[in-house]
């Protein structure tokens, strides 16, 4: 069988099995799904250095050392953010306005996995699509199957061993562009989790699927005359050397004020950076870029291969690569984004033309994603917040662990939305909250100069029951407190829309969650949420 169709088929027995497994997490409750989450970020936490070296052996990209930490922070760090998330059953209840919000899960979730930062991004998307009691099937990059495989199947085996359905995480053996296209396409995946280059993130979003993608990042970095230098060009070369720079949120163009620029170029080279002459940076140029394109040969590889590419000679243990520049464009290929240890330098007069600046480089190939701001005059934090087209503002600190939420109190996430500046449908860093949908239950209020809400607590017409009253009982007593709801057909004769003999209350509703699922028309418990009416 040709290779294509053979992948389209192993593609659509995949989605077929997740959606079998979709419908056994439909059922789980909030503590089943949290054991299986838990599990599986314990799982991948456990084997982060393992997986960290199969990926830099399938990839050829990046350190072990970045990768471990990479896998830790995409497991353990994700965990203990998202693990007290609310995602099953009650969300909240409005008292005031008796409203009930409840989650229930999206659906079957093709998850596209880049070669970038692979292992990391696998675990990262199958814990938050089961912490939303979601089913995943992963496309992996050609380039890292073999490791995005192994850390599918540590999370995989952790999610069976504590209750969850087969087939639950999946991957693709058979990566074909034809065959990712279709399961993007496909009629049972609900939405797509698409981290990668800008085709495939075009390709997501004119799936007809819906979809979460990010755009690239091209994170542009000012540096103010009242920042402090060292510390400013040491959070930089952090930013940009973790993981080779890797990761979409690294940063890309230094700005610098000019009364600090010398002292900031000298940084650099103090703290093991090269930078480049005039003749040293067009040979550099020429070998990071081609074309209008980030040479793939360059990314995730140390600045020494880097400058060894370009017939650069520097000491093997040089951190990063600078090229000066004074303008941003086609006509300067370096201040296009560079997943590796390279870094444009500018110099402006003062802080107004370093924001002007930050938003050429950002509209050059970053809207949305990230700008750093190293300041200690807080009006100067406040300009580029208020003005850089840009969603994560990082302040004194490395953009790459920042934006992620490593070094800051963002959610921690390896899928970092540009929101509507870069195309994107949100500008958060994608977690849990944006794998679940909110049903809202709303309660009719009394018209104005009406008496109370029809229908007694106990139904038969008693004194009238105050909805608002009844859900404050309820967040003060244990669900046990109350009676059994009572599901039952209106009585002969009784008229269209009043309450039923056991009362349709906030009250009633609320106390089912208390209990195991029962389908209301036929009766039988083995019936689920996603199935009721179906087994009469």
């Amino acid at each position: 069988m040709d290779k294509d169709l053979e992948a389209i088929r192993e593609v659509r027995s995949l989605v077929a099995r997740a959606k079998k497994a979709q419908e056994a997490l439909d059922n789980l409750n909030q503590e089943e799904t949290d054991r299986i989450a838990g599990a599986m970020a314990d799982a991948a936490c456990r084997e982060a250095e393992r997986l960290a070296r199969l990926a830099v052996e399938d990839t050829g990209m990046g350190t072990v050392e970045g990768k471990t930490q990479k896998n830790v922070f995409s497991s353990r760090d994700l965990w203990t953010a998202c693990k007290g998330l609310k995602t099953v059953g009650v969300l909240a209840v409005d008292a005031e306005k008796q409203v009930i919000e409840l989650g229930e899960p999206v659906g079957v979730i093709a998850g596209i996995i880049p070669c970038t930062n692979p292992t990391s991004t696998a675990m990262y998307k199958a814990i938050i699509a089961l912490k939303a009691r979601n089913a995943i099937v992963i496309s992996p990059h050609p380039r890292a199957v073999k490791c995005i495989q192994a850390t599918v199947d540590v999370v995989e085996q952790a999610a069976r061993r504590t209750g969850a359905p087969p087939d639950c995480v999946t991957c693709q053996s058979l990566p074909f562009l034809e065959a990712t296209g279709h399961l993007m396409r496909h009629a049972d995946v609900a939405v797509i989790l698409a981290t990668g280059g800008s085709g495939l993130v075009t390709a997501a979003y004119s799936s007809g699927r819906p979809a979460f993608g990010v755009g690239p990042g091209n994170v542009p970095v000012y540096i103010d005359r009242t920042a402090d230098p060292a510390a400013a060009v040491r959070a930089v070369i952090r930013g940009k050397t973790f993981d080779y720079g890797t990761v979409c949120a690294s940063e890309q163009a230094i700005i610098v004020d000019a009364p600090l620029q010398e002292r900031v170029r000298e940084e650099f080279v103090r703290q093991g950076c090269h930078v480049a002459t005039p003749e040293e940076a067009k040979r550099l140029a020429a070998t990071v870029i081609k074309g209008s394109l980030m040479n793939p040969a360059v990314v995730g590889q140390s600045a020494f291969r880097i400058a060894e590419m370009a017939g650069i000679q520097v000491p093997r243990e040089t951190k990063a690569l600078l090229a000066e520049l004074t303008e941003v464009g086609p006509k300067a290929p370096l201040s296009r984004e560079k997943l590796c240890p390279v870094l444009a330098l500018y110099a402006v007069p003062d802080w107004r033309q370093g924001l002007a600046l930050t938003n050429q480089v950002l509209e050059f190939g970053g809207l949305g994603h990230t700008v750093a701001v190293h300041a200690q005059d807080t009006a100067v934090v406040q300009a580029f917040a208020f003005s850089a087209p840009s969603f994560r503002i990082v302040v004194n600190g490395p953009t790459t662990q920042g934006a992620i939420g490593l070094t800051t109190g963002l959610f921690p996430a390896m899928t970092l939305g540009c929101g509507t500046y870069g195309g994107n449908i949100t500008s958060d860093n994608i977690g849990p909250k944006h794998l679940i949908n909110v049903k809202r239950v709303a309660f009719t209020r009394p018209e104005p100069g009406e008496g109370g809400a029809s229908g007694g607590a106990g139904g038969g017409g008693g004194a009238a029951w105050n909805p608002v009253e009844a859900l404050r009982a309820y967040s003060r007593q244990p669900k046990q407190a109350f009676p059994a709801p009572v599901v039952a057909r209106p009585a002969a004769g009784s008229k269209a829309g009043a309450a039923p003999s056991g009362g349709a209350s906030v009250q009633s509703f609320l106390a089912a969650f208390a209990r195991p699922f029962v389908c209301p028309v036929t009766q039988c418990p083995e019936s689920s949420r996603s199935a009721c009416h179906g087994c009469g």
